[in-house]
């Protein structure tokens, strides 16, 4: 067994060796994140690279959905009930907090198609209009404009996928989402009023998340590093199957001739102790039977050899009658 295990472990370590040299030196996960960025535009999306988001001197700015916000210029405010799928203005009106303004951003009415209701996911306030971010699970979402009362759209820009938060900056307005395959930063200028706004060119950065089968097709195209690794496991899995039944079986074997040599033991001091008993008792049947067969003789009478015939004469009676025991032809025939 040990040249085996030799041979075993040789072809381990040669695996191993063709792994490495397979694959080779690999990209860092950020690097090909940042490589597979891209920048497309549509109907209302114009190409650019330049923007306050790549700007190093910005500190960092978390996007997070807000749920409820307060504006001070109103003295009031705006809150998400993504449950009734509309965006509340609440005031103080005297001693407590009453609905004074109500927007809703997609009819649920006998609807069934969940997935495509357009929710209320975020709110903002700018200056004395109140922004609201609607999407849907997997479908499209839009960016809105409401005064201060809520009861008007100002303005409106919509999006072909999922966006969940928004944030303020420069004169900017980015829209942040998640796609199939990554994430959507979307950048709105707000310079030229609402109308650029609602018509105007846009930039969206499209950021690919790399799948991990996408990056071992990366660093391994021809599959040779897959296929090492696969057979390195497959071996393995052999080995240690292997020594596992070797293991049981030495262990099965082991536990078999220690109970063959208890029985033995176990056996021989039976059989001493009957032939013990046996010589002991044997003596004793012996004399038992000695006694009786005595006994026996004792009993008997003594008889002579003397054989006495004696020839009796019977007198003639119906009953011992041959004749009456023959066929009837036969004494018709007398």
């Amino acid at each position: 067994m040990s040249t085996i295990y030799k041979m075993l472990l040789a072809g381990l370590f040669s695996l191993s060796m063709l792994t490495a040299v397979a694959q080779g030196p690999q990209q860092a996960p950020a690097a090909a994140a940042v490589a597979g960025a891209t920048a497309a535009h549509g109907p209302h999306h114009a190409q650019s690279h330049q923007g306050c988001m790549m700007h190093g001197a910005v500190p960092a700015v978390d996007f997070q959905s807000v749920k409820i916000c307060y504006a001070p210029q109103m003295g009031a405010f705006v809150a998400v009930d993504s449950v009734e799928c509309s965006v509340h203005l609440v005031k103080m009106v005297g001693d407590r907090l009453d609905t004074v303004g109500s927007f809703q951003t997609d009819n649920i009415y006998k609807r069934h198609d969940l997935k495509n209701i357009l929710r209320p996911v975020s709110v903002s306030v700018m200056g004395r209009y109140i922004v609201v971010l609607a999407s849907a699970v997997n479908d499209s979402s839009y960016v809105a404009f409401l005064d201060e009362n809520m009861d008007s759209v100002v303005a409106r820009r919509s999006f072909c996928s999922p966006m969940y938060a928004m944030h303020f900056e420069h004169g900017q307005l980015f829209v942040v989402g998640r796609n199939a395959y990554g994430y959507d930063i979307n950048v709105l200028s707000l310079r030229g009023g609402f109308d650029n706004f609602a018509n105007g060119e846009a930039l969206t950065h499209h950021y690919r998340v790399f799948k991990q089968s996408e990056k071992i097709k990366q660093s391994d195209p021809v599959g040779i590093g897959l296929t090492a690794v696969a057979v390195a496991v497959v071996f393995l899995a052999l080995v240690c199957i292997a020594l596992i039944l070797q293991g049981s079986g030495k262990l099965m074997s082991g536990m078999g001739d220690k109970k063959k040599d208890d029985k033995k033991a176990k056996g021989g001091a039976a059989i001493n102790a009957a032939a013990e008993a046996a010589g002991k008792e044997g003596e004793v049947y012996a004399a038992i039977a000695a006694a009786i067969h005595l006994y026996n003789d004792e009993l008997h009478d003594d008889e002579d050899t003397v054989i006495t015939i004696q020839k009796v004469e019977r007198e003639w009676t119906p009953w011992n009658a041959k004749y009456y025991n023959m066929n009837h032809y036969f004494n018709s025939k007398r």
